[in-house]
């Protein structure tokens, strides 16, 4: 590979990868958890900036952008999410709102297999491993707005 080929490939336009070990997949948890959640997670960890930029528990994506990724409804993408929750895959860490002036914010993701910033352990808390059927983890859902008659 000649040094112009190498730098195309390590640009900011090199292309982006999301790895899934078969450890996790073949997990009861990635069992249970739907295809759509199943096809939401790899764009999830994609929000992921490397171990070099930590931003675990702080990763976006919106239901809307989720949706348009997957070709599914937002109601169809609001539940891969809550999926994902539930079997411990991604917990809320802080959850989205309306801003001022129309302004929102999406939810922000922990990835459960990826370490926190400063952790001092490598791997990440992997909730997915204790997850149990019938032993759902907690959904954080966003507050809906109040509907005035």
């Amino acid at each position: 590979m000649n040094m112009a080929s190498r730098k195309k490939h390590t640009s900011k336009g090199a292309e982006h990868f999301a790895k899934l070990t078969r450890r996790m997949m073949e997990t009861p948890a990635w069992k249970a958890v739907s295809p759509t959640a199943q096809a939401l997670y790899p764009w999830l960890k994609f929000e992921f900036k490397g171990p070099k930029f930590n931003n675990n528990g702080k990763i976006n994506l919106s239901v809307r952008q989720a949706a348009d990724r997957l070709g599914v409804t937002k109601n169809t993408a609001v539940k891969a999410f809550h999926d994902l929750q539930a079997k411990g895959f991604i917990v809320a860490t802080e959850v989205g709102h309306l801003g001022f002036a129309g302004h929102g914010r999406s939810t922000s993701y922990e990835i459960t297999e990826i370490s926190l910033p400063h952790a001092t352990a490598e791997d990440g808390r992997r909730l997915y491993l204790e997850w149990r059927e019938g032993k759902d983890f907690e959904v954080k859902l966003a507050p809906s707005k109040a509907v005035k008659k």
